[in-house]
């Protein structure tokens, strides 16, 4: 089985039974842009496919595991409505691949998980974190309604008092309190996060695949029914925000800031 065809801002590393997909711009902390994102709504497919394929880890290159969104790609649907309806139709297919991937997939957060980011790391069936990382969901700071993510995820993991603070000012959540809070696995120290990560999904692999199968299978149907009028919901709320004034401000203030 080859990936050839994924772009190069995502590799999968095939090692026995086990894949390592690492989101590759480290320059830009791993920030999605088009081809990112394009390659997240379709690597999955790819990877189901895969006869040999047991177990998944998914990480990022560098400092980051993901900064989120790209900040050129997502003010460019400013004047641009037909990308930034492609991105919400790609981001539902993210979320919907995920939820119905066969594959037990570990997340193991090397850095900064943000936004998009942050939503794809709670996706996986385990998340195991630096103890340098943080997540953080900031998309009521520029403007969005948090429907890719916190917003219809961090219910079913969290209470929801706990954390709808982080969901409205977009703070950080240090790796401590990920765990706490039960966005999180478990932390690891930082140089043995991906020897972990690796150790884990060894000995997930080593177990009876079809009982592995099964039992994500009756998972994936809790949360397949518990987020669907959630997400749903949330793609629509998101989609009217990404036309509001208020974002728009939020994206120019921002671009000038980084030019």
């Amino acid at each position: 089985m080859t990936y050839d065809d994924l772009p190069g801002e995502l590799s999968v590393e095939c090692d026995g039974p086990v894949r390592t997909v690492v989101i590759n711009r480290p320059d830009e902390l791993n920030a999605v842009n088009r081809e990112l994102h394009w390659g997240l709504a379709n690597v999955w497919r790819r990877l189901s496919q895969d006869p040999d394929a047991r177990v998944v880890v998914l990480t990022g290159a560098g400092r980051a595991f993901s900064a989120g969104g790209d900040l050129g790609w997502i003010t460019s649907f400013l004047e641009d409505p037909v990308a930034r309806d492609e991105s919400l139709r790609e981001g539902a297919q993210i979320i919907e691949e995920m939820l119905r991937f066969p594959l037990p997939v570990i997340a193991a957060v090397n850095g900064p998980a943000v936004g998009l980011g942050c939503s794809i790391a709670l996706l996986c069936d385990v998340v195991l974190i630096s103890r340098d990382a943080y997540l953080a969901d900031p998309h009521v700071a520029v403007g969005l309604v948090a429907g890719d993510g916190g917003a219809a995820f961090w219910p079913l993991l969290t209470p929801i008092l706990r954390t709808r603070e982080y969901l409205y000012t977009g703070d950080r959540i240090p790796a401590a309190k990920a765990v706490e809070l039960g966005l999180a696995s478990r932390t690891t120290a930082p140089g043995e996060l991906l020897a972990e990560a690796r150790r884990l999904a060894d000995r997930i692999a080593a177990q009876p695949a079809e009982a592995v199968r099964g039992t994500k299978r009756v998972v994936g149907m809790y949360l397949s029914q518990a987020l669907a009028g959630p997400v749903q919901a949330g793609f629509a709320a998101e989609a009217a925000s990404m036309r509001s004034p208020e974002h728009r401000a939020r994206l120019t203030a921002l671009q000038k800031r980084g030019s």
